[in-house]
């Protein structure tokens, strides 16, 4: 899909007003912060993000109506300015025909990259009963090859694919704490959801709930 049509289709979604935005494009959280920095103008926050689609191939970002009043000032200020985007006109944040920040954006879609990336990087942050799990898989592994294999074999190729865990396991956990260290920084809170994972809200936003990113 080309750039034109995922902010045309992100801008037809917001011109109906609806309560929640869906951005899913092709590639990059990069991409994906660019859009969604995109929506902040016309006075919508950041929800969540995951992966969705064929293989995971797709990041799939949720972004939820502002109902505060300073949102929807920052939204008719930017509706005023960019006329025609979505119809090949300017678009708030973005260089021309491209999902590019503008130098003054790049700092805000740095910080919504780090949001998407730290949600997306969730589901594959092993938890002790995965991390028990995929150890009891290697062991199995092990099991099997004794049928066909020396036993000296056998258990490399059980260790080789209990290492590669520990390590992935490892690299994901270490690049979500220095994520998470840099969202500190600027100024997010670290709360838990529902199902007990970590989240990263603004000062004053909540959990977002099934239209309202701000629930009394």
């Amino acid at each position: 899909m080309s750039v034109e049509r995922h902010i045309a289709g992100m801008l037809q979604q917001i011109a109906h007003q609806q309560d929640i935005v869906e951005i899913a494009p092709q590639g990059s959280a990069a991409k994906a912060a660019a859009l969604a920095h995109v929506a902040e103008q016309y006075g919508y926050t950041y929800g969540m993000a995951y992966r969705t689609g064929f293989k995971n191939s797709l990041v799939q970002v949720r972004m939820y109506r502002d109902p505060r009043p300073d949102a929807r000032v920052r939204e008719v200020a930017t509706i005023t300015a960019h006329p025609q985007a979505g119809n090949g006109g300017t678009v708030p944040g973005l260089e021309q025909g491209s999902l590019k920040p503008l130098p003054k954006a790049v700092g805000a879609a740095a910080v919504l990259k780090d949001l998407i990336t730290f949600d997306v990087m969730a589901m594959y942050v092993a938890n002790r009963s995965q991390k028990v799990k995929g150890y009891l898989a290697c062991a199995a592994l092990t099991g099997l090859m004794l049928f066909d294999s020396s036993p000296v074999e056998a258990v490399a190729s059980g260790g080789a694919v209990a290492l590669l865990f520990t390590v992935a396991y490892k690299v994901g956990e270490i690049r979500r704490a220095r994520i998470s260290q840099r969202l500190t920084a600027a100024g997010f809170l670290a709360v838990r959801d529902e199902q007990g994972s970590q989240r990263f809200l603004r000062p004053g936003q909540q959990l977002p709930g099934h239209t309202n990113p701000f629930p009394a």
